[in-house]
């Protein structure tokens, strides 16, 4: 009997190729719908080995099927229809193949250019251990506590982050569940998160009781918890065996070096430690005066405690961004406030240093105060040495994307947004400017669901709605960005509550031109974007000015002008001035010029 003839009579051919055909519709699309449905990763897995196991039984109920009733088949013989199907079928199974277990060249060439680089890191971390940190409860009677429990999250997980195979993520994110009592599988999946870390710290005179446990996030399995019961003294040395035996649990080596520890930048000082703690958390909700006025005295009895000037040195740099003075006052004092503190900023970030080289917070305090003093190339080296030292600092690649925002290398700073999205999916202000940049690429209405999804509350509120009515606008819906902007809340001290209203009417009378410029109403701080939507863009130059005259943060006015609805202003000879003042021409010719920019002759430029 011939046996490809025995296979054609009972149909094998047909019944492998349309199990071949259905097998590839569902593997496309179960490798579609995995992100988007946000399926665990062993569903698709699950998919294949389901199509391999149904594969042979699904040829033996169609050989059976066929089975001739008095046990003498027909013969046939083979034609070139079923050598058509055979080939037919293995290019199928060829390409089913293929696509499962050949390397993604895809990927390959995504790795070379901006966001998509960042996507194609993030899945090659696919596997790997990664774990968060989730706020320790305080269980202190005295609930003014709070911060010290918090802190003990922040530098454990800190410690954590310093072991070279361990994925440390949400950092900050975590802080969002704080108090929550949601289930622990989500938490994972949403900080993506293939372990946590919970616990409790109770804090009592001069001794502490910090429990912590380790956890598998996708099925809550309980894999260590520990108690550690001591004196206060000894909070470094808790915290450190905390780490190490997280590291054991998980069978991670620690690859520290001879004398090296997880825990360092230690003091001898309790008080001055727990002050340091307490600053951390003020800086966190941008209560910049506080956490100054506390870190000011730590820094003065502990002068070598590199941690404290390090932050120290951020919240100077952040004192203009929430001085009011600064953004209405006359400009000889803001000149001098702003100064002030970027000299003193400059100075702590130096000095923490060179106390601890291996400090990357350092790096990056120092990055932002030389970014915000327009010192473009320094900055940069300082932000990649802290990238170096801690690949994963969501602080420092925060500071370093504005950097790189601000300088309009818009395609770096939205890669390294995506890659602190997937550290950091939680954090306000993150989030804010990463649509940021989606706006000053043109793309408005794009950013109205992104900046939509983050709460309006806390410091950030400002700056949520700020970036939301300007969305409306760039999309011509002006009526909303108006509401958006009334929606603010004048105690927050960033605008008045005049200034608010002023913007909101004109918006309303959007896209009409005024027939007056020089009449309207003064918009204060980032509210004069306005004047760009009813033809009055040359008013935009008054605060582009100050905002050079007094030497604003960066990530602040100057963005205006990268803006779309700017671009009449980018073919001035007054905007290329302003460009050179900022000092980018140098910064460009050093590192590159962005997309839109280029030279043309002699020194001159031109941005489209």
């Amino acid at each position: 009997m011939n046996f490809f003839a025995e296979l054609k009579r009972r149909h094998m051919f047909r019944a492998a190729a349309a199990y071949a055909v259905v097998a590839w519709v569902l593997l496309q699309l179960v490798n579609n719908l995995t992100p988007a449905l946000r399926l665990p990763e062993w569903a698709a897995t699950l998919v294949v080995v389901l199509i391999v196991v149904g594969f042979p039984i699904t040829l033996l109920f169609c050989w059976i099927q066929h089975l001739p009733a008095d046990g003498a088949a027909p013969r046939t013989r083979t034609n070139r229809l079923d050598w058509i199907l055979v080939s037919g079928l293995a290019a199928v199974a060829l390409l089913i193949g293929y696509q499962q277990l050949a390397p993604n060249v895809a990927t390959t060439v995504q790795q070379q250019t901006g966001v998509e680089a960042t996507k194609a890191a993030a899945n090659s971390t696919v596997g790997a251990i990664s774990i968060a940190v989730l706020p320790f409860v305080n269980l202190s009677s005295d609930k003014e506590q709070e911060f010290f429990s918090d802190g003990m999250t922040e530098e454990i997980t800190s410690a954590l982050a310093k072991i070279k195979d361990l994925r440390v993520v949400g950092r900050t994110s975590a802080f969002e569940f704080k108090g929550q009592n949601k289930d622990l599988r989500a938490i994972g999946q949403a900080l993506g998160a293939s372990h946590l870390i919970e616990g409790s710290v109770r804090k009592a005179g001069d001794r502490v009781r910090i429990t912590a446990q380790l956890i598998k996030s996708d099925d809550g399995t309980h894999l260590w918890t520990e108690n550690y019961d001591r004196e206060l003294t000894d909070i470094f040395a808790t915290q450190e065996d905390i780490a190490q035996a997280i590291a054991a649990e998980l069978k991670v080596p620690l690859g520290l070096q001879q004398g090296e520890t997880l825990v360092s930048n230690r003091t001898n000082n309790l008080e001055s430690y727990e002050q340091y703690l307490r600053a951390r958390a003020f800086v966190r909700t941008r209560s910049i005066n506080e956490a100054i006025a506390v870190l000011e005295p730590v820094v003065a009895r502990n002068p070598d405690y590199a941690p404290a000037l390090a932050l120290l040195s951020v919240a100077y740099t952040l004192v203009p961004i929430y001085e009011v003075a600064v953004w209405s006052g006359p400009v000889e004092d803001a000149r001098r406030s702003v100064q002030s503190a970027y000299s003193k900023a400059e100075m702590t970030a130096r000095e923490a240093v060179r106390l601890d080289p291996r400090h990357a917070g350092g790096y990056a305090a120092l990055g932002y105060v030389l970014a915000n003093q327009k010192n473009w190339v320094a900055a940069e080296d300082h932000f990649r040495q802290a990238l170096a030292l801690d690949p994963n600092d969501p602080d420092a690649l925060h500071l370093y994307a504005l950097m790189l925002m601000s300088a309009v290398h818009l395609k770096q700073a939205m890669s390294i947004r995506e890659k602190l999205r997937t550290l950091e999916p939680f954090v306000p202000i993150y989030s804010i400017y990463s649509a940021t940049i989606v706006q000053l690429n043109g793309q408005y209405e794009a950013t109205i669901p992104m900046i939509q999804s983050i709460t309006p509350s806390g410091p950030t509120s400002y700056f949520r709605n700020l970036y939301l009515a300007k969305a409306y606008a760039g999309a011509g819906r002006y009526a909303e960005a108006a509401d958006t902007l009334l929606a603010i809340s004048a105690n927050q001290n960033f605008v008045s509550r005049r200034s608010l209203e002023d913007a909101a009417r004109l918006l309303r009378g959007a896209p009409a031109k005024t027939r007056a410029p020089e009449a309207l109403p003064v918009l204060e701080r980032d509210l004069n974007f306005v004047y760009a939507y009813i033809g009055a863009s040359d008013r935009i130059w008054e605060s582009v000015r100050r905002s050079l005259d007094i030497n604003l943060p960066i990530a602040t006015v100057p963005l205006l002008l990268w803006e779309t609805s700017s671009s009449p202003m980018r073919r001035t000879e007054r905007f290329r001035t302003f460009v050179r003042d900022l000092g980018l021409v140098d910064y460009w010719k050093a590192r590159g010029w962005p997309d839109f920019c280029h030279p043309t002759t002699g020194d001159d430029f031109e941005c489209n």
